[in-house]
């Protein structure tokens, strides 16, 4: 019987369902089996093209980000800074799986070490919520800077931005770290291969021949702490930022405030959306295909990553033009 992946992002912590613990003939294995995408098979050469054209916009759209920040010191400023982090979390998020995954379409390499699997399983779930966490950030520059733009300068100095990048980092590293450990000190006697193509957390727990209410119970927790407190705290930032949007004047005061915010919407909408799309899918679509559902959960891991720097770049003036400047000054 097939096992159907978990797609959100931070969900990747959300439990399956409870292994048999009757089990007592086991043997921990020293490497999985990543199936890649199961039923798919014979169109892993043709599907590599889309996610390696999007693993290198990803790459190349992000580092570009991080380069126009650091060259440009007008834009030395939260937004930006909280913007090079999210370019910085998405690169080491696509480049977790993504040469795996090219691997396992290009030359069948199938097999990852158990070390290698925890470390890959961690740096998902962890930079998932690093990312939530950044939306936050994120959400909070922005309800400064228009529900009290005089002391937008004040109240977000440069060691407040750093502190509370500080903080993102570790709540999202604190909170996935004891998992990995739960994975390791399981039991695998079922089987060491897993039909997915990256080390999803519960795709790898579910091999194990043992109670693992612990380890779904605590995933559940934290996937209900970090994405129920994002959401609620993104929402009751853009109540505020609406209600002081709604008591400007003019209706052009209105859009233009509104616009700085535009990006930020857009993001949030880039990567919340499909997450709960793909939860629906997984808790509801029991009909639909595994493969569609794995095919969804690495799309979700990369596209995101891949819009974020477009979005911005497109919709944020002082980046366009300076990403204009740039490529017009080395045409001349």
């Amino acid at each position: 019987m097939q096992e159907t992946p978990s797609c959100l992002r931070v969900g990747h912590l959300l439990p399956y369902s409870m292994s048999d613990s009757n089990t007592t003939d086991f043997t921990n294995p020293s490497t999985f089996i990543l199936v890649g995408i199961p039923g798919l098979e014979a169109a892993h050469v043709w599907l590599s093209i889309p996610f390696c054209a999007m693993y290198i916009i990803a790459i190349l759209g992000n580092f570009t980000i991080l380069f126009i920040v650091k060259r440009e010191k007008i834009l030395h400023e939260p937004m930006y800074y909280f913007l090079c982090m999210l370019a910085i979390t998405d690169l080491v998020l696509t480049t977790s799986i993504l040469p795996k995954l090219l691997a396992i379409f290009w030359f069948n390499s199938r097999e990852i070490e158990f070390s290698a699997c925890l470390t890959q399983l961690y740096f998902v779930a962890c930079f998932s919520a690093i990312e939530s966490g950044i939306f936050v950030a994120m959400a909070l520059d922005r309800y400064v800077a228009i529900c009290d733009p005089l002391r937008h300068s004040t109240i977000l100095t440069h060691p407040v931005v750093a502190k509370i990048g500080l903080a993102v980092v570790l709540r999202g590293g604190i909170l996935v770290l004891p998992y990995p450990f739960l994975a390791r000190q399981w039991p695998y006697c079922r089987t060491n291969i897993i039909p997915d193509s990256f080390c999803d957390p519960i795709a790898v727990v579910k091999l194990a021949c043992a109670d693992i209410r612990v380890s779904s119970y605590y995933g559940l927790s934290v996937a209900f702490l970090v994405i129920g407190l994002d959401v609620f705290f993104i929402a009751m930032s853009y109540i505020q930022i609406l209600r002081a949007i709604f008591r400007l004047h003019t209706k052009d005061a209105r859009l233009k405030t509104f616009g700085t915010c535009g990006s930020h919407i857009c993001v949030i909408l880039a990567s919340y959306i499909p997450g709960l799309f793909s939860v629906l899918t997984h808790l509801f679509g029991h009909n639909v295909a595994v493969h569609f559902q794995i095919l969804m959960a690495n799309a979700y891991l990369l596209v995101p990553p891949m819009l974020h720097p477009i979005i911005y770049g497109m919709r944020t003036k002082q980046i366009r033009d300076r990403l204009l400047r740039l490529f017009t000054h080395k045409g001349m």
